[in-house]
């Protein structure tokens, strides 16, 4: 989460140059050269639905990614953030079995809650098209979940990433080409881009993948309600976006959530042990 979102804000620097839909195809195509050299996609041996799950999963990243960039060249990335997290939330909410589990998930909501502008001032200005566009990402983010657990009970971790690295690739490179043309190939462009690529989906997503593998659905998406508040720190961080008090107050609401979900997790495997 640290890495996609310090990703996110060296991204949204390349926006005036690059525009969105071109930071997003040097973003998928420096990650899926990285990802290619280091795990060989091409030794894959993936059953006929392990290849179908890895194409929706490629799918569902892809356009998340891209309609995440247009959402926040219009909107803060904090708030982006928060309203794109509605997709891993009801994920964790659809899944949630136990009465503790769903307060753990209201606690997030409440964290995520704060993150957003107050409705009777700032809400006012947020763009209604970035705002649709991220919670459009979010439905994909939702999709990124569901086929990403799915993919990764199948072979290495770190190759289906890449597989579905490329199925991005395939559908972003052509839109961001085809859009800014030359642009896309001055050294500025590149070295940011090679950031972007490295930073938001090279090391993220194949650490995502491994913790998808080891972990429930539901434990996954709750622990994932911190990227907001990590979003809105990067963002302070790296391009000087200031944190409001209630944006500190959703830090630690969504830490308490993480911790509280972490503790059930374990107690539900010591009662499986028992």
């Amino acid at each position: 989460m640290v890495a996609i979102q310090s990703g996110a804000s060296f991204a949204k620097q390349l926006f005036p140059i690059a525009g969105p839909e071109g930071t997003s195809a040097l973003r998928v195509f420096f990650a899926a050269a990285i990802l290619t050299i280091i795990f060989k996609p091409w030794k894959a041996r993936l059953s006929p639905k392990g290849w179908r799950n890895v194409i929706f999963y490629g799918i569902c990243l892809g356009a998340m990614n891209i309609i995440f960039y247009f959402a926040i060249a219009r909107i803060p990335l904090g708030i982006g953030v928060a309203l794109e997290f509605t997709g891993p939330l009801a994920v964790a909410c659809f899944t949630a079995k136990k009465k503790r589990e769903f307060i753990w998930v209201m606690l997030a909501v409440a964290g995520i809650c704060l993150l957003l502008p107050d409705i009777g001032t700032s809400a006012e200005s947020l763009d209604p098209i970035g705002v649709a566009l991220a919670l459009t990402a979010g439905a994909f983010w939702a999709g990124y979940i569901v086929f990403g657990n799915k993919t990764g009970n199948e072979g290495s971790g770190g190759v289906t990433v890449t597989l579905g690295m490329l199925v991005a690739a395939a559908g972003i490179i052509p839109i961001g080409a085809l859009s800014q043309g030359e642009v896309l190939l001055t050294p500025y462009a590149l070295l940011m881009g090679l950031a972007v690529g490295v930073f938001s989906s090279a090391i993220p997503y194949t650490l995502e993948m491994q913790a998808m593998r080891n972990m429930p659905k539901q434990t996954f998406s709750i622990m994932m309600s911190m990227e907001p508040a990590i979003a809105a720190i990067a963002a302070f961080i790296i391009i000087d976006e200031t944190l409001t008090i209630s944006q500190w107050a959703a830090v630690a609401l969504v830490v308490i959530a993480t911790a509280g979900s972490s503790m059930s997790q374990r107690q539900k495997q010591v009662e499986t042990l028992s």
